[in-house]
């Protein structure tokens, strides 16, 4: 497991612009605008500029966005305890963070360019709901699935397994109509970096959680089910 933190991740690095910074690395925006750094109108600044103007401590400033550059190597299988702590950290804390910021980035795109036809009309409304979709699906993981597995399964593990499928086929639907709305999430001409970093910020939330499914249906669920598979267990059906 510890082989996804050591996975190579782009250079951050002080001579960039903000604006640059914004759009390349997701998160990015909600620090900035912690920091009071205009990355839209005076993205063109580099970040030590940038800082240097507020006053802020470059270095300080630099290890807090490195915090973002996540890695992208999957994980060795390893233990499905092993394997469940890492889909926590790696993508239920995750999506946590992404979610908030995209959502604000999203209305303040369509509030300030309601007049170009390419706003993505509805998109903070549809983020919302993916919000409260994905926040009560990982909280039935984590309350009731997850320690299931941890202790080795049961007969009726495959009943909340299908569960978390369906609900994942649906995040799958959800991700298609954040396309829809996007144009598959290419900004357009002219785009100002806030839009520009809205979308690749959701293009990164559509990654995170197409490798997310794919290691809960893949790899985590498949042992449990097989082992329930082909026999009633002790579920007392009756059958012979």
């Amino acid at each position: 497991m510890n082989a996804t933190t050591e996975a190579a991740r782009p250079a951050l690095s002080a001579e960039q612009a903000i604006g640059q910074i914004a759009v390349e690395l997701p998160g990015a925006t909600a620090v900035f605008r912690r920091l009071k750094l205009d990355f839209c109108c005076g993205g063109q600044l580099s970040l030590r500029q940038a800082s240097a103007d507020k006053g802020l401590d470059l270095q300080a400033v630099m290890d807090e966005l490195s915090t973002l550059q996540r890695p992208s190597q999957l994980p060795d299988a390893g233990t499905p305890g092993e394997l469940i702590d890492h889909i926590l950290t790696r993508f239920h804390d995750v999506h946590r963070q992404q979610l908030p910021e995209l959502i604000r980035m999203a209305h303040r795109v369509e509030a300030v360019h309601r007049g170009n036809p390419d706003v993505p009309a509805g998109l903070g409304d549809a983020l919302e709901a993916m919000q409260q979709e994905l926040l009560t699906h990982m909280h039935k993981e984590e309350a009731i699935l997850f320690p299931m597995l941890r202790q080795g399964g049961n007969s009726f593990v495959s009943q909340p397994i299908g569960v978390m499928r369906h609900e994942h086929n649906d995040h799958g639907a959800a991700l298609e109509h954040l396309a829809s709305l996007t144009h598959d999430m290419t900004p357009p001409m002219g785009a100002c970096n806030t839009w520009r970093a809205l979308y690749a910020g959701l293009a990164q939330l559509r990654d995170d959680l197409i490798q997310h499914i794919h290691l809960e249906n893949n790899v985590l669920f498949p042992p449990f089910e097989a082992a329930t598979a082909g026999g009633c267990g002790s579920s007392g059906c009756g059958c012979s």
